[in-house]
C-alpha cells in the first residue's frame, strides 16, 4: 500500500511537471517558427490548438480563465491551463478513492477545481506585491522626468522603458492607451482595478490631481517615494514575523490529512469502513468543519491588507 500511495503521489508530480515542460517546449517553438520561417498558421497542431483556444475563451469559463491570467500576468493560453486542470483534478481523484475510499473522490474534484483558484489568486498577489515593491523606483523615476519638465504622459512613457516588469508592462499598456485615444484618468483607473492596492490607489490619485488641477508633482512623488519604501520595510518585518505562525497553521492541517493515509495504511479499508457508519461519519465531517475552520482563521489572523 505504501509503494502504491509514494508511486501515485510521484505519478501527479511528473504529470503536473511534464504538462508544464510541455506547455513551455510549445510556446519556445511557436516563436522560433514566427521568428525563423515567418509563419504562424503553417504548423497544423498548432493552428487547431488556437482555435479550439478562441472557442474556448468565447465560454464563460474561458473569459473567466483569461482575465485572471492577465491579472496574474501568465501568458499561457487558456485551453492548456483549464485542460491542465482538469487532467490533474480528475487523476488526484483517482488516487483518493483508490488510496482512500470513493467518496473522497469528490474531495479530489473540490480540491483540483479549488487548486486552480488558488493558483492564480497566489499568482496575481504574487504580481500586485512585485509592482508595488517597484513603486518607490517608479514614484522617484516619474519625479525626475517631470522635474526635468516633461508632462505625466511623457514621464510614464519614458518611465516603462527605464523599469523591469511588471511595472513596465503596466506603464506600457497606459502609454499605447494613450497613443489610441484613451484619457490619462482612464488608463490609470485601469491599472488600479487590474492591482488593487492602497499604495497603487495613492500613486493613481495624486497623478490624477496634478493633471487636473497642477500642483508640485514633484515633491509629492518624493515624499511617496520614501512613504512607499517605509511602508516596504514594514511589510517585510510584518511577514517575516507571521512566517513561523503561518507554516505551522498549514503544518497541522497537513499531518491531519497525512493521519487518514497512515490509518489506511496500518489498517487497510480503515477510512472506508469509517465512510459507512454514521460515527466514522460524524468524525470526518467534524474534523473536516475543525480543519478548515483553523485555516481560515490562520489566514485571516495572518494576512496583510493589500
Amino acid at each position: 500500500m505504501l509503494v502504491a500511495l509514494l508511486g501515485s503521489a510521484a505519478s501527479v508530480v511528473l504529470f503536473v511537471y511534464g504538462t508544464r515542460e510541455l506547455a513551455q517546449v510549445a510556446s519556445w517553438r511557436r516563436e522560433v517558427t514566427v521568428l525563423v520561417l515567418d509563419d504562424v498558421g503553417s504548423n497544423r497542431s498548432e493552428a487547431v490548438l488556437r482555435r479550439y483556444d478562441r472557442a474556448f475563451r468565447r465560454t464563460r469559463p474561458g473569459r473567466w480563465v483569461e482575465r485572471q491570467l492577465v491579472l496574474a500576468g501568465l501568458d499561457r493560453p487558456p485551453l492548456v491551463v483549464a485542460g491542465v486542470t482538469v487532467l490533474g483534478t480528475v487523476l488526484l481523484s483517482y488516487v483518493l478513492s483508490r488510496t482512500l475510499a470513493p467518496v473522497f473522490g469528490l474531495a479530489g474534484l473540490v480540491v483540483g477545481v479549488q487548486g486552480l483558484r488558488v493558483f492564480l489568486a497566489r499568482a496575481r498577489d504574487r504580481r500586485r506585491e512585485e509592482f508595488v515593491a517597484q513603486m518607490p523606483e517608479l514614484a522617484r523615476v516619474l519625479a525626475n522626468a517631470t522635474s526635468a519638465g516633461l508632462s505625466i504622459r511623457t514621464a510614464i512613457d519614458m518611465a516603462a522603458d527605464e523599469v523591469s516588469d511588471p511595472a513596465s508592462t503596466e506603464l506600457r499598456r497606459i502609454a499605447d492607451g494613450m497613443a489610441f485615444g484613451a484619457d490619462l484618468e482612464t488608463s490609470l483607473q485601469a491599472v488600479q482595478d487590474r492591482l488593487p492596492s492602497r499604495e497603487v490607489a495613492v500613486l493613481v490619485s495624486t497623478l490624477l490631481v496634478s493633471a487636473r488641477s497642477g500642483g508640485s508633482l514633484v515633491s509629492a512623488l518624493r515624499d511617496i517615494a520614501d512613504t512607499l519604501d517605509n511602508r516596504k520595510e514594514v511589510r517585510r518585518e510584518i511577514r517575516t514575523v507571521l512566517a513561523q505562525a503561518l507554516a505551522t497553521g498549514y503544518l497541522v492541517v497537513a499531518m491531519g490529512v497525512a493521519l487518514l493515509f497512515l490509518l489506511n495504511l496500518a489498517q487497510p479499508g480503515t477510512v472506508e469502513k469509517m465512510t459507512t457508519t454514521p460515527l466514522g461519519q460524524a468524525a470526518l465531517v467534524i474534523a473536516g468543519l475543525l480543519y478548515t475552520t483553523g485555516v481560515l482563521v490562520v489566514r485571516r489572523m495572518t494576512r496583510i491588507e493589500p
